[in-house]
């Protein structure tokens, strides 16, 4: 009895200390480590093509290749990081470990930028006969890759929900959610500005070592506030009551189905809110796993709502492929445009050049401020002409147009670089502008509409695994755009070694036809979708505004 009442009043004690933590004195702490986290990653992924050609001696579409493997595992890594999260380890020890192994693998890339028998000798000046790297210098530089993506994918979506269960409050959840991103763009410039830069005209040493100092001050600045933090405690796997739906359903393939309320299991009432009682028609095999039956257990029975969650998923299913596929072009222009900046003259005055990896602030820093002008404007004129709010269907679409539009004015603009290249007089850099600006503008309407999509769809148990699949479009679409680039080289001769000598506008234009023919699949897929909680939160927003 003793031991019991001493139970109970240590676990009280505990809950009393942990209802005591976070709140905005973890404000500092959060923001400070995404800040250092976010220069450091942006700072080494930025410009990977360049070090590779530069540093490595690798050739330019291999290059490319590579960082495309690279950074798509830097956006499907976060989905682990959150199923980790979520189901074993909490968010505090998983950002914890990703910070520190993101730490020992920039000291690694430095310490490759720093010693010579890490890397092969450099091309020697006019020879097109370079030392390749060997392979116990590959294995060390794919070592560093394989931490610091590892580090920076374990960190980014994990500190987002990590800040945000901090606070009890919906708007002040929301509050941190608006300076987690502004934090994170500003990283992302400073990482493709500042450190890019430092590398291009002082060192690759000083660069990564940069960057190293800042994955060590964000380390010391997380791991120091832990004892302030609200931990969360891991709830499981939200992937089992799925698998289960499956199972069951199988399992009673030969039931029949019927629509009698009282043949299914209803579950019970969640927050005072009664759950769906008899399933929907779609995808009727799967109401057998909620037909209650003599043999039912845990794995042959589940509630109607579990069904309804797992129907959920499969209806978003057609639009994510569809996003998947926008996404390629995107990313594949990525890596493109630093390959053409490279044979560009990137000179701003007489002494100003323009670093090739800086390019694609461009994008990030439109998205920024067309997000900006969206929420503040384009959005609140949209629902005053119409009286209903843009879908986040719509907002896809509007960046789909755009993105296809950014790849026919890329071809048009390469097609002029290559009549500039027979004259022998470089293009300036400034042509590669305006597409890199329409590419950030249809971010703007599509990334925080794909978080929207996939957060309101998708079942409140895999909420925090929906936020990442936006990161999971990204990774999938680095290695379709990897695929793509050894088809084409494959079977054409667009993309050799030296584009000057290749057609990428062609490729732009393949991009194009692509785009055109997802674009018919995602307008088809939209057509038939119906949205699960829109109608409701539209209805509340329409009530909220009779009321005020």
């Amino acid at each position: 009895m003793d031991s019991s009442v001493s139970g109970d009043t240590e676990a009280q004690s505990s809950g009393d200390a942990s209802s005591k933590r976070g709140g905005w004195i973890t404000f500092p702490f959060m923001i400070a480590t995404l800040l250092g986290l976010s220069v450091t990653s942006f700072g080494w992924v930025m410009n990977l093509i360049v070090f590779l050609i530069e540093e490595f001696n690798i050739k330019s579409i291999a290059a490319a290749q590579i960082s495309n493997v690279a950074n798509g595992c830097l956006s499907m890594l976060p989905v682990v990081a959150a199923i980790l999260a979520d189901s074993f380890f909490g968010n505090i020890p998983v950002i914890s470990a990703s910070a520190f192994i993101s730490l020992l693998g920039i000291v690694l890339l430095t310490l490759i930028s720093s010693l010579d028998y890490l890397r092969p000798r450099p091309c020697e000046t006019g020879s097109v006969l370079c030392q390749s790297p060997s392979k116990l210098q590959l294995g060390i530089l794919y070592t560093a890759l394989a931490l610091v993506t590892t580090g920076a994918g374990g960190t980014r979506f994990t500190l987002a929900s990590a800040g945000a269960n901090q606070y009890e409050k919906p708007k002040e959840q929301g509050s941190f959610f608006n300076w987690y991103f502004l934090t994170l763009y500003a990283g992302a410039i400073t990482g493709a500005t500042a450190i890019v830069y430092t590398q291009d005209n002082a060192s690759w040493k000083l660069g990564f070592g940069l960057c190293a100092i800042a994955n060590l001050i964000s380390f010391i600045v997380f791991v120091s506030g832990k004892r302030l933090y609200k931990h969360d405690k891991p709830m499981g796997s939200p992937f089992t009551s799925l698998i289960r739906v499956v199972v069951a359903a199988i399992a009673k393939r030969k039931v029949v189905i019927t629509s009698k309320e009282e043949d299914y299991y209803s579950g019970l009432e969640k927050e005072g809110k009664t759950l769906a009682a008899v399933p929907s028609k779609s995808f009727r095999f799967l109401n057998r796993a909620a037909l209650k039956t003599e043999d039912d257990n845990i794995w042959r029975l589940c509630s109607v709502q579990e069904v309804e969650d797992f129907k959920a998923i499969l209806r978003v299913l057609p639009l994510w492929l569809s996003i998947i596929f926008v996404s390629t072009p995107m990313v594949m222009q990525t890596s493109l445009v630093v390959l053409q900046a490279l044979v560009t003259d990137r000179g701003l005055g007489p002494h100003f050049q323009v670093p090739a990896g800086s390019l694609q602030v461009i994008i990030i820093f439109t998205a920024c401020i067309v997000i900006m002008m969206n929420n503040w404007l384009v959005y609140p004129t949209y629902q005053k002409l119409t009286h209903k709010s843009m879908t986040p269907l719509q907002k896809v679409g509007v960046g789909q147009v755009l993105t296809i539009l950014s790849m026919a004015l890329s071809a048009f603009v390469e097609s002029k670089r290559l009549k500039t290249v027979e004259n022998e007089h470089p293009m300036p850099v400034l042509w590669l502008f305006p597409p890199l600006v329409i590419v950030g503008i249809g971010e703007a309407f599509q990334f925080p509409a794909n978080i929207e999509l996939f957060y309101g769809e998708f079942p409140e148990s895999l909420r925090n695994t929906a936020t990442s699949l936006t990161s999971l479009v990204i990774g999938i679409s680095f290695y379709l755009s990897t695929a793509l680039i050894d088809v084409i080289r494959r079977t054409t001769g667009w993309l050799p070694d030296d584009i000057n000598h290749g057609r990428v506008d062609n490729v732009y234009w393949v991009l194009v036809i692509l785009g055109v023919l997802n674009f018919g699949y995602f307008l088809v897929c939209s057509w038939f979708y119906r949205y699960r909680n829109l109608k409701d939160s539209d209805q509340k927003q329409d009530q909220k505004d009779v009321t005020n």
